[in-house]
């Protein structure tokens, strides 16, 4: 059975050093990380090369689609050099392993015309797949219109974009996560800042304006699916004065799909394959953050048929990125 991780991550020594007051709040995750994978996720995050296939190989996945999880910078000259050294780096990894990696390009989103120009330039290099957005944009979300030419092309190439949580505004670190900074990351900050983006990305009627967009999110879908019915009672008449043509309901499941990135319950993935749909359930890692081989023994023990399993491994991904080899 062929397996194929989507949310697999990566630095840059220039995006890593931006990040390195951030991990000393996540110093518990990452301790947790360094457990799991029995090595140094600091040096696992910046390799893109014999290493990380060795370990992909001990644990029997197949193919990387390559995450570089580098910060959104409000320089837009910064953002652009970085975005593209991250871009760059994918790249020279997918030329020399192209059976193993793909990537979704990185978005240079403090300037937003920029952003499409590197996104298509990424799109008409070989073995990308979609687009990667990580956490908010300086204080945005892609519901604000400057951002939709961003959408617009995601859709017109038939690309999906993976959208990845990052910490919490500060105004919300403030409020909510004072003196318990620890919470503001993957224990519980993270999963409210993806779905809060999605979330506003459904209610902005960004899904009327572009029917066929697909967004991926992580970690079976930031609790999303859990909430799901609970979402759709109390939006409708939300959705009924603002005019959106479906309900919220059918955009989660028409215009979301999530993946099982660093959430390997099989109460959570009955949970989001019952309220999407098997159809619309990924596998994926985290990796270095999360154990491939953790990952892929829950993946060949999942609740569900054989066919089911092939589906939620590779077929489901090979359809979504459009990977005719898979």
């Amino acid at each position: 059975m062929k397996i194929i991780g989507l949310e697999e991550e990566f630095h840059t020594q220039r995006s890593l050093g931006l990040v390195e007051e951030e991990l000393q709040i996540y110093r518990f995750t990452m301790e947790t990380s360094k457990e799991l994978i029995q090595s140094d996720v600091g040096e696992e995050i910046l390799d893109l090369g014999e290493r990380r296939v060795a370990a992909m190989d001990e644990a029997g996945i197949d193919m990387q689609v390559l995450s570089f999880i580098g910060p959104q910078v409000a320089d837009p000259s910064e953002s652009l050099e970085m975005m593209r050294e991250g871009n760059e780096k994918a790249a020279e990894a997918i030329q020399r392993y192209p059976s193993r990696f793909s990537a979704f390009a990185s978005l240079p989103l403090a300037d937003p015309k920029v952003a499409v120009t590197e996104f298509d330039r990424a799109l008409n290099t070989p073995g990308f797949v979609g687009g990667f957005v990580c956490g908010s944009i300086n204080g945005e979300f892609l519901d604000d219109m400057k951002y939709w030419p961003v959408l617009e092309l995601a859709e017109s190439r038939n690309v999906p974009i993976y959208i990845h949580p990052d910490f919490p505004l500060s105004q919300m670190k403030q409020a909510y996560f004072k003196g318990r900074e620890e919470l503001s990351g993957p224990e519980w900050g993270f999963m409210i800042d993806a779905s809060c983006h999605f979330m506003r990305l459904l209610t902005a009627g960004v899904f009327d304006q572009f029917p066929k967009l697909t967004i991926i999110l992580g970690h079976l879908g930031e609790s999303i699916p859990y909430n799901l019915d609970r979402i759709n009672n109390r939006l409708r008449a939300y959705a009924r004065d603002k005019g959106l043509k479906r309900s919220p309901a059918e955009y989660m499941r028409e215009n979301m799909v999530v993946t099982t990135s660093g959430n390997f319950s099989y109460p959570s993935f009955l949970c989001a394959s019952g309220a999407l749909g098997i159809d619309n359930v990924l596998f994926s890692v985290d990796w270095p953050f999360e154990s491939n081989k953790v990952a892929v023994d829950f993946l060949k023990h999942l609740p569900v048929n054989q066919p089911d399993i092939e589906k939620v491994a590779y077929k489901n991904a090979a359809r979504v990125l459009n990977l005719k080899d898979f």
